[in-house]
């Protein structure tokens, strides 16, 4: 084989390598990395194989805790031990079910237009319409229809005391507010 058909596989090989990385964290309407709709429960093992996941309910269970668990949820550890996301599933109990939600803490985990955890305010309304606002005691929680997202910002960063029931409007948010929660709905 020559040099040249050799170098084009090369490249080729590491098109497709990079493209899997990027996908892996890619954050979209539908979809978290390797996750989307149709994912199931079941399935997590197997696309988290080289992390680790762990399941409220099963801690419970060892700790001989069985009813005490409002809502099951699966953490999803890198294998340095850092926590990367957290899965709510549609079903209580049952490995069939299906994704209602996705909690982002790695900042790895960007959308296409670039937005993560470390991403600001100003970054987040320069590239998608924040179609409402609400205020919770402790946060202003962005929805952002064009992800199927909710974004949270602390008040704290707002310049608000927590736990005020002060309303927040989207002109009170400075641009250097950053993200405390990035949660992408699969409903």
């Amino acid at each position: 084989m020559s040099l040249l058909k050799k170098c084009f596989i090369v490249l080729i090989a590491l098109i497709f390598i990079q493209c899997g990385k990027e996908n892996q964290f890619l954050i979209e309407k539908g979809a978290v990395g390797y996750l989307n709709k149709q994912t199931t429960i079941q399935e997590l093992n197997s696309i988290f194989k080289k992390d680790s996941i762990s399941s409220n309910i099963t801690d419970n269970i060892l700790k001989d805790k069985l009813f005490t668990v409002d809502t099951e949820e699966f953490l999803v550890f890198s294998k340095e031990g850092k926590k990367m996301l957290e899965i709510v599933p549609t079903s209580q109990n049952d490995s069939l079910s299906k994704i209602k939600s996705i909690q982002i803490f790695d900042s790895n985990y960007k959308t296409e237009k670039g937005i993560s955890l470390q991403s600001t305010f100003k970054e987040i309304n320069e590239h998608y319409l924040v179609d409402k606002v609400e205020t919770t005691l402790t946060s202003a929680t962005l929805f952002i229809d064009e992800l199927n997202a909710t974004i949270s910002i602390d008040k704290k960063e707002l310049g608000l005391n927590s736990f005020s029931r002060e309303e927040i409007s989207i002109d009170q948010i400075p641009d250097i507010a950053r993200i405390k929660y990035f949660t992408i709905w699969f409903n």
